[in-house]
């Protein structure tokens, strides 16, 4: 990606990974994704905000010749992630003379991770400014967005927030700006979803800490810079409130056929009811769609047939994600069935203690579905909407 200017002497000068498809060997990436880095040229100083992913370096370097960058004074590093400070350690060699700013616990995870010495860093502590001449940085700290040592930067004389991961959305576009609105919302929601929500409270708090700043530019750290910041911030307010939709989440993995003959009658009563329904079969589905989903959903419902006595696999790392996640639903139940026995309900039950969900009494049933079975599912339906109704006054 060539360097572009944002402002005057304000420059991206980022990468982007049109092919990378799985990040942290974990979250998948269908749409990419970018390492935006930004330099400000001050009156007396220049500042790098972040880095790139390694893999990247030669792109970062590139853009800084290209703009014919002699010195650069500051590193910021927002975050100690290695897609954001991993050529750190190669701009500190090329420019000798570059200090890296940042908070104390940041500081040291960087030398932890990539060995830089301590001689060459500068601490700031929250709200601390540094002048580059005619720019002025305030830097913002806001810990656990998404890791404990992340902080902002807030370009005073231009109203451009830098938030890091805050707001980002893993999205490979040669656009600079947002133009595409449907197609940001939804990959900023994938991320929030995937990155963001286990930290909904501590968002909260920073997003509150922020709400005053006269912010005419959102810069992120992964994917397209927001013109219009309330685009992103008023999804944000959504994301993290306490609200919940009309809406019934069905992970679920079925092996001969019982869980998903249970699963499809049980989302056609919720659909009589007039209660949103997603169900997700776990052998096919992009656990990112998953994780989107459990963005809103008032009630979560897995699906599992038992194996060896207990859940099975993709039942069990859907449970594991849902409660790593921490989603702000507020009802949980269990479906499924057996052969000869087992402890299903209570191990799933037993891996949702992050959630604040109550517990709607389980349908678990031996064999292939009867009626008594498909009785038990529309009891289980009416519980749901009587919950929801008292959710909504």
């Amino acid at each position: 990606m060539p360097a572009r200017e944002i402002k005057t002497n304000i420059f991206s000068v980022g990468a982007i990974d049109w092919d990378r498809r799985l990040f942290d060997e974990l979250i998948p990436l269908p749409e990419g994704t970018s390492y935006n880095a930004y330099l400000i040229k001050g009156t007396d100083k220049t500042a790098l905000l972040d880095s790139v992913d390694p893999a990247k370096e030669s792109e970062l370097i590139s853009n800084l010749k290209e703009l014919e960058v002699g010195k650069i004074d500051y590193v910021i590093c927002h975050h100690a992630e290695q897609d954001h400070s991993g050529t750190i350690p190669k701009i500190l060699e090329l420019y000798p003379q570059a200090k890296v700013v940042t908070n104390q616990k940041c500081k040291e995870m960087l030398k932890d991770l990539l060995l830089i010495p301590d001689n060459r860093f500068i601490e700031v502590k929250d709200r601390e400014t540094i002048s580059l001449g005619d720019k002025t940085l305030d830097f913002i700290l806001a810990p656990w967005v998404h890791w404990p040592e992340t902080m902002l930067t807030y370009l005073k004389e231009d109203k451009i927030l830098f938030p890091c991961d805050l707001f980002g959305s893993h999205l490979a576009t040669s656009d600079l700006y947002v133009t595409d609105e449907p197609l940001v919302y939804r990959s900023a929601k994938r991320y929030y979803a995937e990155i963001m929500m286990p930290f909904r409270t501590s968002i909260k708090k920073h997003i509150e800490k922020i709400k005053d700043l006269p912010i005419e530019i959102i810069a992120p750290s992964h994917g397209p810079a927001y013109p219009k910041p309330s685009f992103i911030m008023d999804a944000y307010k959504d994301w993290i409130s306490d609200d919940v939709k009309n809406e019934v989440l069905i992970p679920y993995v079925s092996m001969h056929g019982s869980t998903k003959k249970m699963v499809d009658y049980f989302t056609e009563a919720l659909i009589k009811r007039n209660i949103s329904v997603k169900p997700f079969n776990l052998t096919k589905t992009d656990i990112g769609e998953l994780a989107m989903a459990l963005v809103d959903a008032a009630t979560i419902v897995i699906g599992s047939p038992t194996v060896l006595v207990g859940p099975h696999p993709a039942a069990l790392y859907a449970t594991y994600l849902t409660n790593a996640l921490r989603p702000k639903a507020k009802f949980a139940s269990l479906i499924g069935s057996y052969g000869w026995g087992g402890k299903m309900a209570e191990q799933i039950t037993g891996m949702l203690t992050n959630l604040k969900v109550e517990v709607i009494e389980p349908v678990i049933i031996r064999g292939f579905p009867k009626e008594t079975d498909f009785k038990a599912l529309d009891r289980l339906a009416d519980s749901i909407l009587q919950k929801h109704r008292q959710l909504n006054g």
